[in-house]
């Protein structure tokens, strides 16, 4: 569309360049014979009184070398023959004979073309006696062609320069209107290769800022349908996986005998059916790409809600609980669902791993350019944090979906960040979660931030992870 633009528009200043260029060239062509051969005949002019007067041939030759013509050698007089005198010829003539009597014949001014180049103005003059002489001036072909060739080339160099202006006026005009185009469709084939967080700016002429505002609006809308099959995934991990925990604990309770045993084996049973959905709900989903504008979410508030939720079973099993940096809105780029299911991962390794009546924290901090989330407990700790890591990236053991610290560190490194496990200040484990806020905050090996807690990279006892 853009060189088939500036082909249109050079073809166009092509022809406008020809159809006023050439003419102009021709007239300026024109004008400068007209001004030589005018001056041709100011110059005929000039002898004029003097064979009003005489026909003397000394004389006349005296007239004619006293002009500017006659000195250059180029005017000649021609005298028809008078009465008994012949005819004179004064001065270098280049006429032909039949030329000088055609013009005295017709009794006007002709020019008759010179063997070697040039012109010759033929101006029939009346004598006295009633006879017509012939003046004859010259006029070489350098005169009558005298500034053609610099109007020529400067009327080439105009037309060339309104050619390449018009070239980079329309190749700007194009690409001002591809590039929008463009950006439409890599941001569609970003779309299409599981990117959502693309979108186009809404710029450029108006039927291109208009198709924009379609696909922001489709990509918007997709990006909801998405967020709602995510959701529902997610729902699974903490509407199922939780109830199961609770009934997994307080199965605990029951003691031993057939009932208690069959009850067991039923929540075991249970829990594999719901990791093999789970696992199943996540193979299926699509890479999401980006998150879209807008699809972030106040942590403070996830928090709260999720810590309603656990703080019934908290309190069933006798657990203290503390909540920090959760009383003023704290925003992320992260989906609610996405956050809260990350939350449930956290909280359910506490209460799975970790013994009734074991206190823990969840503290937030706004570092500026990222939110830090903070889940403590003062359990007995991780041994091999890295294995604890891969197990929930993999989930080839029972009871595990693979979701677990899966879910958290792909919440944390869709916004650059990243999930650091190590020792809490109440004794056992802290699992860090960093969630960049402009992309510079990815952390990973080699990638820590100054002002990280060492805690972060300490090695601690072991608890499995969903």
């Amino acid at each position: 569309m853009r060189w088939a633009l500036v082909k249109v528009c050079l073809a166009v200043t092509a022809m406008v360049v020809v159809a006023f260029a050439v003419p102009l060239g021709l007239v300026v062509q024109e004008m400068a014979s007209d001004r030589a051969f005018s001056n041709a005949e100011r110059q005929a002019a000039t002898i004029g009184p003097t064979l009003s007067i005489t026909t003397d041939p000394t004389q006349l030759s005296k007239a004619v070398e006293s002009t500017q013509m006659g000195a250059a050698r180029r005017m000649a007089v021609h005298v028809p023959a008078i009465g008994d005198s012949p005819p004179v010829s004064i001065g270098e003539g280049r006429a032909g004979e039949r030329a000088v009597a055609e013009t005295r014949r017709m009794g006007r001014a002709t020019t008759a073309k010179v063997s070697g180049g040039g012109s010759a103005l033929l101006q029939p003059t009346a004598l006295g006696s009633g006879d017509i002489a012939v003046v004859e001036v010259f006029v070489p072909e350098s005169e009558v062609s005298n500034g053609v060739a610099t109007a020529w080339l400067v009327l080439a160099g105009v037309g060339l320069a309104l050619i390449v202006g018009s070239v980079a006026v329309a190749d700007r005009l194009g690409a001002r209107l591809v590039r929008p185009a463009e950006r439409l469709a890599d941001a569609a084939h970003q779309l299409g290769e599981g990117r959502l967080g693309a979108r186009v700016p809404e710029a450029g002429p108006k039927e291109l800022r208009s198709a924009a505002v379609a696909f922001n609006a489709m990509a918007d809308q997709v990006v909801e349908l998405l967020a709602n099959e995510r959701e529902l995934a997610a729902d699974l991990s903490h509407r199922l996986r939780t109830p199961l925990t609770v009934l997994r604990l307080n199965t605990a309770s029951l003691g031993d005998g057939p009932a208690a045993e069959q009850t067991r084996a039923a929540v075991e049973q249970l829990e594999r059916e719901v990791d093999t959905i789970i696992r199943t709900a996540r193979e299926q989903r699509p890479a999401t790409g980006l998150v879209g504008a807008g699809a972030g979410c106040d942590a403070s508030e996830v928090i709260r809600d999720r810590m309603d939720f656990w703080s019934a079973l908290a309190e069933d099993e006798g657990r203290e609980v503390r909540l920090a940096g959760v009383d003023r809105t704290v925003r992320i780029p992260v989906a609610r669902p996405e956050l809260a299911a990350a939350l449930d991962a956290m909280l359910g390794n506490v209460f799975r791993h970790t013994p009734e009546g074991t206190p823990f924290a969840v503290d937030v901090h706004d570092a500026g350019d990222a939110v830090i989330v903070l889940v403590s407990d003062a359990g007995p700790g991780i041994s091999d944090p890295d294995a604890a890591l891969r197990r929930g990236n993999d989930g080839g053991r029972d009871g595990s979906t693979g979701l677990g610290l899966d879910i958290v560190r792909r919440v944390a490194e869709s916004t650059g960040g990243d999930v650091r496990l190590g020792r809490s200040v109440l004794g056992g484990t802290e699992v860090r979660v960093w969630i960049g806020l402009d992309g510079r905050s990815a952390g990973g090996p080699g990638g820590g931030r100054p002002g990280r807690g060492r805690r972060g990279n300490r090695r601690n006892r072991g608890r499995a992870t969903p």
